[in-house]
């Protein structure tokens, strides 16, 4: 998947609350939301003078620097860390085929707004009042699933599509119920939602450092290649 269609991915479906432009940078602000919607990014080549005008401007906004570095952007991320900037989060962006992903299983529940018993699962993964403000922001076609077991609610996942991409976000599994297929459930329903859409494609992105994440992508045959990393100003 090529830079602008990422970025026109993640600007549908999980948008900041605020972008400006200031010279070659496009400047988030997340109101809080979390680094994906708060990082400073650039597709062009940038000097000194660039960045000091980008830490000038989140200076000014009371927001510590936080820059998006995306793969191949190897003169920023060279510069940033001669800043002393400290690397965060390496991030791959997974996508394939929804026709390749299996069939759903067992019911699945979509809701939106979500449910309290969601947002609950989300508060517990650490997915609070500001990213669910991120949901409510996209502006695409989208929805939340919620799988039960036993009658409680034990998966959830936010997912939105982008002309005939669906982007998944946030699937979080309540901690009583990991390691117990509810994850891979979730992504057949998922996967049928978005075909339902209109979508042909499935994308998500995870931290190269969540194992379990990436091994059930990889093993249900989806594609990963390294997408960015942040770098922050300590």
């Amino acid at each position: 998947m090529i830079r602008a269609q990422i970025d026109a991915l993640l600007a549908a479906t999980w948008p900041p609350a605020s972008v400006r432009r200031l010279g070659p940078w496009i400047l988030r602000d997340g109101a809080g939301g979390g680094k994906r919607v708060e990082a400073a990014s650039t597709a062009g080549a940038v000097g000194e003078r660039d960045i000091d005008d980008a830490e000038r401007a989140m200076d000014d906004a009371g927001r510590q620097a936080l820059f998006a570095v995306f793969a191949g952007q190897d003169d920023l991320d060279r510069r940033l860390g001669d800043r002393a900037y400290l690397t965060l989060d390496p991030t791959v962006l997974y996508a394939g085929p929804v026709a390749d992903l299996p069939a759903p299983d067992g019911p699945v529940d979509t809701a939106w707004p979500p449910t309290e018993a969601q947002e609950e699962i989300w508060r517990a993964g650490g997915i609070g009042a500001a990213r669910l403000a991120v949901m409510e922001r996209a502006q695409s076609p989208k929805t939340t699933l919620h799988l039960s077991h036993d009658g409680t609610a034990c998966c959830t996942a936010f997912v939105a599509v982008h002309g005939r991409v669906a982007m998944l976000h946030a699937l979080e599994v309540a901690k009583a119920h990991r390691r117990q297929g509810a994850g891979r459930a979730m992504m057949a329903h998922v996967a049928a939602w978005a075909a339902g859409q209109g979508a042909d494609t499935l994308a998500l992105l995870v931290t190269r450092a969540n194992a379990p994440a990436n091994a059930l992508y990889r093993d249900l045959g989806l594609r990963g290649e390294d997408c960015y990393h942040y770098r922050i100003r300590p």
